[in-house]
This record gives structure tokens, C-alpha cells and sequence, in this order.
């Protein structure tokens, strides 16, 4: 009976991430698929000990704090086959040297999509009702209940949200707002089939005929050059009284002077994930308006919400050393469209 392939492998990021993302319970799986070495894992690719592994090196787990794997590393490793990121984009440590060589990419966005669908959920759900906005109102009024009428209709029922981008936690919020049943859900991808909007539950629509109508605009678009501020003064006054904008992809979709001017001086809500620049500076007005929820970007995977992406690029390695294709490559096309 032949033995199981049990690719050489070495894992690069850095102390914390490693620390995050694997237990005993992963540390585990990975001893019985790969073979190990030391170091086990690297946050730097040029000193000789990594060198030396390097050069033997079949297979790369990766995750944030990776360096470039530019030329000089490709040159140091001739038996790479495969980089496996234990983690989202893969956009700033693989460049197209990689693909070039014919190294396979594989990607664990799909399982960090996860919380941020439910981070969003939770704020569209809480959105409805004014929850995060009329919390702060409460510390200022306190038993003055008049601010209860200041924000707009409180109602759960009969809202509209509109999705830009239907991407992996577009899809997913998506599912989670139709099999709730709790509003219309409209979205706008210009590049997505509409067939499949459709499918999942939702209207597929232009931008222009969405946001007139958005109680609350979630937005889920890459950060790529046509989408830079994208939302900018134009399509926030197109927004109704009262909507609620929330932001959990990348900060650049939104052009943040309009969106302090917006949430200043017209009423806008907002719940922001990220912003640009990140954090913002300590002078910004959206840091003491009411109508603006500002957290440092925890939507995405962190703590013990890590290991899912562990498991699914462990998933990925068990796969390539049985021969077997990969559930979630990455291509230079696919990575271009790419948060």
C-alpha cells in the first residue's frame, strides 16, 4: 500500500497569527498531512535557517504577516507547488511571479465571510429599529423620551435593504435577510449574473434606482480602482431621510469627507466597520456624532473565529497531497476582482 504523500511544508506568518490560529487541535491535523521542520513557521523569508527550508519546501501555509513572495523568494524555493492562506486576500503577498510559475493558490475567504455576514446582519437588523443611535441618545436625554421620535420610523416591517456587491458576504447576508423574511433586499453587481440574485431571494438593480429607496445601504464591492469612492456626496443625498449606511468591506468604496458632511449636517446614519484612512484621524467629526457607530474593524475573523480559516486551508492541503482539486483557488483573474 503506498503512503500518503505528505508534502514538505513550512507556514509563514507572524507570531500572533500563528498563536490565533492554531491549537493543539490544528497543530495536529497539520503533523498528520504534512511534513514538518524547523522552523515550523517564519514571519520573515531571507534568514538562512528559513532559507534552508525554503529550498525544500513544497507547500506554504500562509496567513497575514506573510511576506512578498516576490522573485528572490520563488528563486530561494525551486519546489514550491502550492501557497495555501489560511486567511482572506491573498493580494499583498502573492504577486503574479507566483501564478507565473505555476504554483497553485488557494484562498480561506469563503470561511471568513462568515462573521462579517453576521456582523452585518446584526447591524441591518439593529438598523431598523435605530438601536446603536438611539443608545447614544439615551446617555444625553436620559429620561426624556422625546428623542425616540427623532430618528425616523422605528419598524422592523416592510423595510428595504439594498447590497452593493454580491459578493461572498453579499450572497451570504442575502440568504440570512430572505430566510428572515424582514425586508426587501435589492442588489446592486453590475457584474453579477442577475439570474442569480434572483435565485438567492433578491432584485437585482442599478445603483442610481437603489439608493432612493434604501432604508438601510450595506455595502460589500472590492476595494478596486472603479469602485474607489463610489459612494460619494452625489449618492448619499440619494439616500432617504433617516437610512442607515453601513460599511464592512473596505473604506475606500466611500468618500469620507462627503460622508462627514452626510452624517453632520443631513441626518445620515451610519455604522462603519472601516473607513479611510484606518483608523481615522483624531480630529474626525464622526467620532462624536450620535448617528455614527464606529468600531475597529471586527467584523471579519479574529480570536477563535480564526480557526475556521485554519480548517479550511488545512482542508486545501489534505486535498492537494490526495491529488484531489482545490475547493477555492485563486487566479490572476479572480484575484483582480478581489477585496
Amino acid at each position: 500500500m503506498t503512503a500518503p504523500h505528505r508534502p514538505e511544508t513550512l507556514l509563514v506568518m507572524s507570531p500572533h497569527w500563528f498563536g490565533t490560529q492554531f491549537g493543539d487541535a490544528e497543530l495536529a491535523r497539520l503533523s498528520a498531512l504534512a511534513t514538518l521542520g524547523e522552523p515550523l513557521v517564519a514571519d520573515e523569508l531571507t534568514s538562512p535557517a528559513v532559507r534552508r527550508r525554503l529550498a525544500e519546501t513544497e507547500v506554504l501555509l500562509t496567513s497575514w504577516g506573510c511576506p512578498e513572495l516576490d522573485e528572490d523568494v520563488l528563486r530561494a524555493a525551486p519546489r514550491l507547488r502550492a501557497v495555501l492562506h489560511a486567511a482572506g486576500t491573498v493580494r499583498f503577498h502573492v504577486p503574479r511571479a507566483v501564478f507565473d510559475r505555476g504554483v497553485l493558490v488557494t484562498t480561506a475567504a469563503d470561511a471568513n465571510a462568515e462573521p462579517v455576514a453576521q456582523y452585518t446582519l446584526a447591524a441591518v437588523l439593529w438598523a431598523f429599529k435605530k438601536v446603536p443611535f438611539l443608545a447614544a441618545d439615551a446617555r444625553r436625554f436620559r429620561a426624556d423620551w422625546s428623542y425616540r421620535e427623532t430618528r425616523g420610523e422605528l419598524t422592523g416591517r416592510d423595510r428595504t435593504v439594498v447590497l452593493v456587491g454580491f459578493s461572498r458576504v453579499g450572497r451570504r447576508v442575502t440568504e440570512l435577510l430572505v430566510r428572515l423574511g424582514v425586508a426587501r433586499v435589492l442588489v446592486v453587481d453590475p457584474v453579477a449574473d442577475p439570474a442569480a440574485i434572483a435565485a438567492a431571494g433578491a432584485e437585482p438593480v442599478a445603483l442610481a434606482e437603489a439608493l432612493p429607496q434604501a432604508d438601510v445601504l450595506s455595502l460589500h464591492a472590492p476595494a478596486l480602482p472603479e469602485t474607489r469612492h463610489m459612494i460619494g456626496a452625489a449618492e448619499l443625498a440619494a439616500l432617504p431621510p433617516h437610512a442607515v449606511l453601513i460599511n464592512t468591506a473596505r473604506g475606500a468604496l466611500v468618500d469620507t469627507a462627503a460622508l462627514e458632511r452626510a452624517c453632520a449636517d443631513d441626518g445620515l446614519h451610519a455604522v462603519l466597520d472601516v473607513t479611510e484612512p484606518e483608523p481615522l484621524p483624531a480630529d474626525s467629526v464622526l467620532y462624536e456624532l450620535p448617528n455614527v457607530v464606529l468600531t475597529p474593524h471586527i467584523a471579519g475573523s479574529l480570536g477563535s473565529e480564526t480557526r475556521r480559516m485554519t480548517a479550511a486551508a488545512l482542508t486545501e492541503l489534505e486535498r492537494y497531497a490526495a491529488g484531489l482539486p482545490p475547493l477555492d483557488p485563486v487566479t490572476p483573474g479572480t484575484l483582480a476582482v478581489q477585496a
